[in-house]
């Protein structure tokens, strides 16, 4: 065979691709995550070995001859996963489909098997690759045989070998027995780690020249060394029944022959029922676009995925890889006229820093067919290199194209890019699709939405990682200080995988109109809104935060004093071991929760509960409150303040919440408390600039509002239409009192109620927050079933659908997935069941904000606007900064125009207040 055999282990893949990968089920609740990885990467060595025959070989079920050697062998591995148990036959019933020879030899495991099939190989000469994540395996390496692991892109040759472990092949089984594996209970020599083993393996060889040479262990240079000759003594037994359990058998008698291992055709009826039946959508558009399937012995690479889009088609099978580093004007112009013709190219900057308003253009990258990518070096530090183009002179050249609405552009997380161009003063238009979006609204729980994790699951592509080119940690370089022969590549191959990502999320988009619609209405034009807002920045007062930073030290060391002095003694407030000790052992609280170690908790959650009965668990929860207060927000802001444009430009995030809400970091402004003194405080020291006013115009209990036009319930309904106050109005059908005899204390119940059960509150968790018994909580969850039968109509609904589609949608078409619907462990099932009664209105006052943003944006850029901007978005509530005599203007139209984002059932109700500062104005 002149292609070299590829024997998978199989086992192995099954355990990476299930711990590695995001959970994923289809609609019946079948976990499918494990299937989908491990198919994944055999098509991936499909495509890397085309002409190859692949082998996969499984480990069977039962005990092997190693349990016969120690009856403690493997006995501390935990059984398997509930959900990849039922994942193992459909990936078994694939292989085969696929065509490919798949083993599973009882007695042994399957490294065995794949050992014996490498000697068998080594000895007819021929080349074998052996595709695993096991260190185990290193033993099999030689002139004829490599490890390939798929999942890091890591080949090991002999050399790749000594490089990795330090030593060669032939002494990998020493150097496991030396050090036993905790995984397998293989036990080793006691004391011996890595360091050690090396340092014997080097200094002496392999064990039986290690025992050999005993006197000499005490000369090596290992720490240790003086006394490891008595514990190798002592423990010569184990040394060697270690060795034995490490070594792979190279004789098992299996059931065919090296010759015999031969791919077939595949099969691609199977394939169909089996992708059909666990939801691999893209993979049965594949089938339907594949030619006829060849009679040939060796079965063709399974066709990634066809993708069409408004903008055209492209296939996404990998490519050949056409990359192309321009450094002439001459080149650059050609690529210009490609770019100018093309109906959509992907667009990228390469730069110095993840802060966009810091960040300057290094380069940037574009392409605009599949495996044709270029990148252009404009500020690059180099000693000796090719003389690179001038940045200014290339930006000038692509400012009309990029500023053009009509020349279409796909990115990754163009918002970033967006934001740096405007750095140069040019303001990107066009810009059509953004693949980070694309996956997000397809599922924004099957897979992170970062370009590398995109890359591997939806092209089954490794792509090469920053850390390969710039290095990690303080050493890293900044992308201006990499030499463009890595340069180039991994910034041609950010384009190109753009497009091809984009070609292969459209058209899954396409074929549900409601997603696709969430996309270009709602997503996409977000992109150009938050670049303005995130660049537009808030301005803080870093004088009144330092002053609150030294109240709040004043304050933590008051509480400190305080927290010693119940305890009768000093102690590390911050430390869950030595507060454990006081609060338990010393002062005997009730232990209400123990860590998955078994120790005492001392979580947040369990010390609030211990603070309604002990002074000091309350000290502790005021003490944690302020310090988190302290070094988030009054100690850090200041530091954040941008000093070109003297405000705090946050980062917002659109792909990172399962709803559709927004989050944002540096800072986070989300989590800034609004119900205490010190947080208020937080909000004044976000002041107006002179001239001008902060209005915050917030949604009234939009949750609820939504609740009561997708329940259709008569009684929330006509409360709201008749603008009650809802809790008041909840609290009177519940304790049944009319509406004007309702006491603040019956009001806050009812507060209670309407909030928790929308998030999914037991009456458990009512009680709990109420302070009243469990019985009496259930009683009012009962009547207020009673009374609103429409919510409860609602909840068991949406909970059947759930569980029957294995999402929700909200008001607008966004699919809300739920991979943990029809789990079988019941409290994920459960807590699955409660996000899918939350998640639609969640995720519809999401939309709803975004279309309001959208609205509000594009009015403020018309002549007759208000002097005013949008600096902030947080939770359901808008920030704008307001010349002072447009304020009340402002307030009426903004109000009206939110308040239009939507049309419900209910009036959309938004209230909007001024002020010098943020809290004046909310």
């Amino acid at each position: 065979m002149a292609n070299p055999v590829v024997l998978v282990d199989g086992s192995s893949y099954l355990y990476r691709a299930f711990h590695a990968l995001p959970p994923l089920n289809n609609s019946k609740g079948m976990p499918t995550g494990a299937v989908k990885g491990v198919i994944n990467m055999l098509r991936r060595l499909q495509k890397d070995y085309p002409a190859s025959p692949i082998v996969v070989i499984f480990d069977a079920k039962g005990k092997t001859f190693r349990d016969d050697i120690y009856a403690d062998y493997k006995a501390n591995r935990p059984a398997m996963p509930d959900d990849m148990r039922p994942q193992v036959q459909p990936i078994h019933d694939i292989v085969r489909a696929m065509g490919l020879p798949l083993l599973v030899v009882e007695g042994v495991e399957a490294d065995d098997v794949i050992g014996t099939y490498c000697a068998q190989a080594v000895a007819a000469g021929i080349e074998v690759v052996v595709s695993t994540g096991d260190k185990d395996m290193a033993q099999l390496v030689n002139s004829h045989v490599t490890l390939v692991n798929t999942m890091t892109d890591l080949v090991m040759d002999p050399e790749g070998v000594v490089a990795k472990f330090g030593i060669p092949a032939n002494l990998i089984i020493d150097y496991l027995a030396l050090m036993g594996d905790k995984v397998d209970n293989i036990p080793g020599v006691p004391g011996v780690g890595e360091k050690t083993a090396l340092g014997l393996l080097q200094g002496l060889g392999g064990l039986d020249d290690i025992y050999a040479q005993l006197d000499k262990v005490a000369e090596l240079s290992f720490r240790g060394a003086k006394t490891m000759a008595a514990k190798l003594e002592e423990h010569k037994d184990k040394a060697y029944l270690s060795y034995e359990l490490a070594t792979i058998k190279l004789d098992v008698d299996l059931p065919q022959g090296l010759s015999e291992l031969q791919n077939q055709a595949p099969d691609s009826a199977a394939l169909r029922n089996l992708f059909e039946m666990l939801e691999f959508k893209s993979w049965v558009a594949e089938l339907d676009n594949a030619p006829a399937p060849s009679a040939s012995a060796t079965a063709p690479a399974v066709q990634s995925e066809p993708a069409s889009s408004d903008l055209g088609s492209e296939s996404t099978a990998p490519p050949a890889r056409d990359y192309e580093v321009i450094l002439t004007q001459a080149d650059f112009q050609r690529w210009l006229a490609k770019l100018s013709q093309a109906p959509l190219f992907a667009f990228d900057t390469e730069t110095t820093s993840l802060d966009y308003m810091q960040a300057q253009i290094v380069g940037v990258s574009f392409a605009v067919e599949a495996g044709s990518a270029a990148y252009v070096p404009v500020a690059h530090d180099y000693m000796e290199a090719p003389v690179q183009l001038e940045r200014d002179w290339v930006l000038a050249q692509l400012k009309p194209l990029l500023e053009d609405e009509a020349r279409a552009k796909v990115g990754q997380n163009l918002k970033y890019d967006a934001s740096v161009l405007a750095n140069y003063g040019i303001s990107l238009a066009g810009i059509a699709f953004d693949t980070m979006l694309e996956s997000y609204v397809l599922n924004s729980t099957a897979s992170r939405h970062d370009m590398d994790s995109l890359a591997s699951f939806y092209l089954n592509e490794s792509t090469i990682k920053f850390e390969e080119v710039a290095g990690k940690g303080a050493k890293q370089l900044t992308f201006n200080q990499v030499a463009l022969e890595q340069a180039g590549p991994y910034a041609a191959e950010d384009a190109d995988i753009t497009l091809r990502l984009h070609y292969a999320l459209a058209p899954q988009l396409d074929v549900v109109p409601s997603l696709k619609q969430v996309l270009t209405s709602i997503e996409m034009p977000m992109v150009k809104v938050l670049s303005a807002v995130e660049r537009t920045g808030a301005l803080v007062d870093a004088k009144l935060l330092g002053e609150q930073s030294i109240e709040l030290g004043e304050r933590l060391t008051e509480l400190e004093r305080e927290a010693f002095e119940l305890a009768g003694e000093p102690f590390n407030l911050s430390s869950p071991k030595q507060l454990g000790a006081i609060l338990f052992e010393k002062l005997a609280l009730p232990v209400l929760k123990k860590t998955p170690k078994g120790a005492p908790s001392t979580a947040e959650e369990v010390l609030q509960e211990l603070a309604l009965d002990y002074p000091l668990p309350k000290i502790l929860m005021e003490y944690r409150g302020l310090a988190k207060l302290k070094s988030t927000y009054t100690d850090k802001l200041p530091l954040m303040i941008n000093p070109g444009t003297g405000r705090i430009h946050t980062s917002y995030h659109q792909a990172v919440t399962a709803t559709g809400r927004l989050s944002s970091t540096d800072p986070n402004l989300q989590n800034i408390p609004i119900r205490t003194e010190e947080g208020r405080r937080i909000r004044q020291a976000f002041v107006a600039p002179k001239g001008y006013k902060l209005v915050a115009a917030d949604y009234s209990q939009i949750e609820l509002r939504i609740m009561a036009h997708l329940s259709d319930d008569a009684g929330l309904l006509d409360a709201f239409s008749k603008g009650l106050d809802v809790h008041k109005a909840t609290a009177a059908e519940v304790f049944g009192v009319p509406l004007e005899q309702v006491s603040q204390d019956m009001r806050r119940s009812a507060k209670a109620i309407n909030f928790g059960l929308i998030y999914g509150m037991s009456a458990f968790g009512l009680a709990k927050q109420l302070h009243i018994g469990r019985h009496e909580a259930q009683q009012y969850i009962d009547t207020y079933f009673e009374r609103y039968p429409g919510v409860a109509r609602y909840m068991d609904q949406t909970r059947a659908l759930a569980h029957e589609q294995g999402y929700v949608e909200t008001l607008f078409g966004r699919r809300l997935h739920l991979p943990e619907i029809n789990d079988r462990n019941k409290m994920r099932q459960q807590a699955a069941e409660r996000t899918a009664i939350n998640a639609p209105m969640q995720g519809s006052a999401a939309d709803i904000i975004k279309r309001a943003m959208v609205d509000v944006y594009h009015w403020l850029q018309t002549p007759e606007a208000p002097d005013a901007r949008i600096i902030m978005q947080v939770h359901d509530e808008l920030v704008l900064e307001v010349a002072e005599a447009d304020v009340e203007t402002l307030k009426l139209e903004l109000c009206q125009r939110m308040a239009k984002a939507a049309s419900l059932k209910v009036p959309l109700l938004v209230e909007a207040g001024d002020g010098d500062n943020w809290d004046q104005a909310h």
